[in-house]
């Protein structure tokens, strides 16, 4: 099976794909004043561009793991995720909070999907 890597610069690759297996890197906000609502909904909007160029789309997510500066930004974190997902089948998922990001990121996300 061949592995293929998207995107790759200096540090990682955006994606890489193993067979029909699409890994993503850890994505964050660009816009870093939002609070963690409006930050997790550009970061799942970068997920369904990111996977779209892999071939897939979020229907296909097997698990997705979320780090939070603070665990209790998630609350509000879960909203904008379900309404995201709506009604399709929930991936497997971690929610790890008291991660040290960059300056003014709240959430990070790295996903994995079939194709």
């Amino acid at each position: 099976m061949s592995i293929q890597h998207l995107d790759s610069g200096d540090i990682l690759s955006q994606a890489v794909t193993h067979g029909d297996t699409v890994y993503l890197c850890g994505l964050t906000a660009t816009d870093r004043e939002k609070d963690v609502a409006a930050q997790t909904e550009e970061v799942l909007a970068k997920i369904d561009e990111r996977l779209a160029s892999c071939g897939t789309d979020k229907s296909k997510l097997i698990s997705a793991t979320i780090y939070l500066t603070d665990i209790e930004l998630k609350p509000a974190m879960n909203e904008a995720w379900k309404a995201w997902l709506g009604d399709l089948n929930r991936p497997t998922r971690t929610c790890i909070g008291g991660v040290e990001l960059e300056p003014g990121v709240l959430v990070e996300i790295t996903s994995t999907a079939a194709k």
